[in-house]
C-alpha cells in the first residue's frame, strides 16, 4: 500500500532573513500571526505518510505560489511566492532580482525537489503517488482574497481537473458531511498541488486539497488551541486513515 505524501507549506512562522523588511518586528509578527496556518503539522500529523513541511513561514516565502509573478495571480496584491505587502496592502520588504534569485534557489525549489523525490519515489515503488494538501483557513476573508464571501464552510476541498479523481472528491465530501461539517468544494479555495514534472502529465499522481476553518480547533484572532481543538483533530486523523485506507482504490 502506497503511503500517503502530506504537503504542509504555512505551518511555520520562522524567517530566515529579515535584512530586507522594512517594517518593525511587531508589523511583521501581527502578518505572520494572521497568515499562519497555526499547528497544520499536529493536526495532519500521520506515522503511515511522508510529510513535507515548510520550514519557513510563507510570509518569507510561499512555496504554494508559482515561481514567476507572471502565472500567479496573487502577484498582483504583491503576495507572490515572495510576499512584498501584507494582506491589507503595506509595504513589508523591497525585493529585488538578487534576493528574488537567492530565496528561490535556496528555499522554494529545495522544498520543491523534495515533494517531487518523494513522489518518483512512490510512483517506483508503487506505480502511484496520493498528495493531500494540508491547509487551514481563517472564518472571514483575508482583504486580499480572491472570495470574500463571509459564510464560509468548516472544511474546504480543494481539487484539480486532472489530478483529482472524482471518487476521492466524493469519499472526502462524505465524510466530513456524515460527520456534520459543511464542505466547500474548491471554495473558498480552489486546487491542490502537484509537481511540475507530472502537472498535467501523470493521472497516476493524484492530490487533493484540504483546509480546515480555523475556528474548530483555533481561539479567535490567536494562534492557541481552543477547546476543540483535539476533537477537530480527532476528526481529521480519521480522515487521514480513510485517505490511507483507499487511495489505492482510485
Amino acid at each position: 500500500m502506497n503511503k500517503l505524501i502530506l504537503h504542509i507549506p504555512h505551518a511555520s512562522e520562522y524567517i530566515p532573513d529579515l535584512t530586507k523588511y522594512i517594517v518593525d518586528q511587531k508589523t511583521l509578527t501581527q502578518e505572520v500571526l494572521k497568515l499562519t496556518d497555526w499547528h497544520t503539522d499536529d493536526l495532519f500529523s500521520f506515522e503511515n505518510a511522508c510529510t513535507i513541511t515548510a520550514r519557513f513561514s510563507r510570509v518569507f516565502c510561499d512555496v504554494e505560489r508559482f515561481s514567476e509573478d507572471s502565472q500567479e495571480i496573487m502577484a498582483k496584491f504583491g503576495m507572490g511566492a515572495l510576499y512584498e505587502k501584507s494582506d491589507n496592502g503595506k509595504t513589508l520588504r523591497i525585493v529585488n532580482q538578487e534576493v528574488r534569485n537567492y530565496i528561490l534557489q535556496n528555499y522554494y525549489w529545495p522544498h520543491h525537489e523534495k515533494l517531487n523525490k518523494t513522489v518518483e519515489q512512490q510512483l517506483k515503488k508503487f506505480g502511484k503517488a496520493t498528495i493531500l494538501d494540508c491547509h487551514s483557513f481563517r472564518n472571514k476573508p483575508f482583504y486580499r482574497d480572491l472570495d470574500q464571501n463571509p459564510d464560509r464552510p468548516d472544511f474546504n476541498i480543494g481539487t484539480d481537473a486532472f489530478h483529482t479523481p472524482k471518487e476521492l472528491i466524493k469519499l472526502s465530501k462524505t465524510f466530513f458531511n456524515k460527520k456534520g461539517f459543511s464542505v466547500g468544494l474548491d471554495w473558498p479555495y480552489r486546487g491542490a498541488i502537484v509537481p511540475l514534472a507530472h502537472y498535467k502529465k501523470n493521472k497516476n499522481v493524484q492530490s487533493i486539497m484540504l483546509e480546515v476553518n480555523r475556528s474548530l480547533y483555533l481561539n479567535e484572532n490567536a494562534n492557541s488551541r481552543s477547546k476543540q481543538y483535539l476533537k477537530t483533530k480527532g476528526v481529521i486523523q480519521e480522515y487521514l486513515k480513510l485517505l490511507h485506507e483507499n487511495c489505492n482504490l482510485f
